[in-house]
């Protein structure tokens, strides 16, 4: 086993040598812990050292989880690391056996050994060298545990609270002001506070819902109605911070260490723990045009889709976004869903009759460039731009709001569910990437047929541009220049009201599977396997690329187990 506080770089790369210091022993320490009442008692003993071992005997009791011998001596073994990685000063506390629970709640068999509360880089970096030390012990970092299938944890390893790190809340301008320094424990909400509200400055793309953290979004990718234009969130990082699967600490751009920071970029944490990353950033508007406008033909909804986003900014707009919904009264799934503004009432005389079971809003956004433009001049410019849609012309609604208050939108979401208990049920979401060739057959067979009655949430639908994505990060897509994401996000009602968890489950795979028996092109986002072979696939002429960044950058397959691709036991490139 190395020396937890050694500085070893084996590819050359420029590692921060500060460790040592780092990791000095503290005379006490004070971590969250059940036993408050323990901890008084050690704060009361002169022999600090003694008293730390005793201490680390309380806070790691034997695991409680129903194991075979061999089993229990091993975890016992993994928790010995853990107790000499918080006898050198990183906040620790266990789990006690609790089932791990994210935002999906589907995951019901994995139960987290401890969690790190690192305070610097360089205490991840001794963590995963400590973890080589064990024939099984993984590390995943977590942000604020919005995976859907347990990505974000670690089955008997250790989870990195990556919101707990100093630097997670400090975001900082850089450049002449058009980049931001920040933490990658920080949500874009607190990037949107720090870059927008102080300095009227924000990312160029941002993600719908904004409590999401800045590490686990571009580990993944980032999409919004902005990705159209400037790419997802991952190709508006400029440089990034990054702990290896060796432990190295390395800084890396395009042009320092380039490999590793596109092997990051959409890596689902395979390769490296992200803690800081530089953003593009680019003036913010005070104040947006809000729109939403009705289709009752698939066809016309995504003809004028993908004319606003093929064109020019000149003739566009800032946001494009589009979602069905069921052709019905239903306050969730129906026509209620529709309007913005107060006092907004969708007609549904308005519908023909010949309309089908599902239609189609188009949602668009015109910033205000300057605080001297005014309503009627805004007026002039999305008649303009709106004049060739082939929309429902009783059917458009439209509000001016604040750019934060826009953004802000799903906090207002976040807050109902919340309230009506809906936040914290399981949310089965389903998340594609589908090639414009099959979007319209995808509309015919799954749409209109297995989600005509709504799934008690949003159906997002948009066009994507490929070539705004850098191909050499680890995200695959789907063929041609155009693609659509397709998000359904379900809601399970509180109470075990509605369609149970297991159904939508179950209609989510009827989903895929349709989508594989009709020869779509198609790529999961978020993604989800549990077999090699489902990743090579997923993969496909890249997956030779993604086993070779993984053989060389977290070559004992320590990092993110949570997602099923490589295992410790058996890793595909050995």
């Amino acid at each position: 086993m190395r020396h937890l506080g050694e500085v070893v770089d084996k590819r050359g790369y420029v590692v921060n040598p500060k460790r040592q210091r780092q990791l000095e022993i503290p005379s006490y320490i004070i971590t969250s812990s059940p036993c408050h009442t323990f901890i008084s008692f050690l704060l009361s003993i002169s022999n600090k050292k003694r008293a730390m071992v005793v201490y680390l005997e309380q806070r790691f009791p034997a695991h409680d989880q129903t194991t075979n011998s061999s089993d229990d001596h091993q975890i016992q073994s993994d928790l010995n690391i853990c107790r000499e990685l918080e006898s050198q000063g990183i906040p620790i506390t266990t789990s006690n056996g609790r089932p791990d629970r994210d935002f999906g709640g589907l995951t019901k068999d994995s139960k987290t050994l401890a969690i790190i509360h690192p305070l610097t880089a360089h205490q991840i970096s001794a963590v995963l060298r400590a973890a080589v030390a064990s024939p099984t012990l993984t590390v995943a970092p977590c942000g604020n545990a919005h995976s859907i299938h347990g990505q974000a944890f670690a089955h008997r390893g250790i989870v990195l609270d990556m919101p707990a790190m100093p630097t997670s809340g400090k975001v900082t301008l850089a450049g002449a002001g058009d980049f931001a320094d920040v933490g990658a424990g920080a949500t874009w909400e607190e990037v949107l506070k720090r870059c927008v509200g102080e300095h009227g400055m924000a990312p160029r793309s941002w993600t719908d819902y904004l409590g999401l953290t800045v590490g686990g979004t571009v580990s993944n990718a980032g999409v919004s109605g902005q990705a159209f234009r400037h790419g997802p969130q991952s190709s508006n990082v400029m440089e990034m911070e990054v702990v290896t699967g060796n432990g190295d600490v390395v800084v890396c751009s395009e042009r320092q260490n380039s490999d590793l920071f596109f092997a990051v970029l959409g890596g689902l944490g395979q390769f490296g723990v992200i803690t800081k990353a530089t953003i593009a950033l680019q003036p913010a508007p005070t104040t947006v045009r809000w729109i939403r406008l009705v289709y009752t033909e698939f066809s016309a909804f995504a003809g004028d889709a993908e004319f606003l986003v093929t064109q020019p900014e000149s003739n566009s707009f800032d946001y494009v976004e589009g979602f069905v919904f069921v052709n019905s009264d239903d306050p969730v799934n129906g026509w209620p869903s529709v309007p913005i503004g107060s006092g907004q009432v969708f007609d549904q005389a308005e519908i023909p009759r010949t309309a089908g079971p599902v239609l189609y809003c188009l949602e668009l956004v015109l910033h205000y460039k300057n605080k001297g433009d005014d309503s009627a001049s805004v007026d002039k410019i999305v008649d303009v731009r709106l004049q060739r849609l082939r929309y429902c012309r009783d059917l458009r609604f439209e509000v001016d709001v604040s750019y934060v208050e826009f953004l802000l939108r799903v906090k207002h979401v976040e807050q109902k569910a919340v309230a009506n208990g809906t936040w914290h049920t399981p949310h089965p979401w389903l998340n594609l990437f589908v090639s414009q060739r099959d979007i319209a057959d995808f509309d015919r067979l799954i749409f209109k047929k297995i989600l005509k009655d709504g799934i008690g949430g949003p159906m997002l639908v948009y066009p994507l541009i490929k070539s705004k994505w850098d191909s050499r990060t680890s995200v695959v897509l789907p063929e041609g220049e155009i693609f659509y994401i397709v998000a359904l996000l379900r809601f399970s009602g509180p109470n075990n009201t509605g369609p149970t968890v297991d159904n939508m489950v179950a209609q989510n795979q009827e989903i895929i599977r349709c989508c594989a028996e009709h020869g779509f092109d198609f790529k999961l986002y978020l993604p989800h396997y549990r077999t090699t072979e489902q990743w090579k696939a997923h993969f496909g002429d890249q997956w030779s690329r993604f086993v070779d960044r993984k053989s060389r950058f977290d070559p004992m397959a320590i990092l993110a187990p949570g997602q099923r691709i490589f295992s410790r036991a058996h890793p595909s490139y050995l």
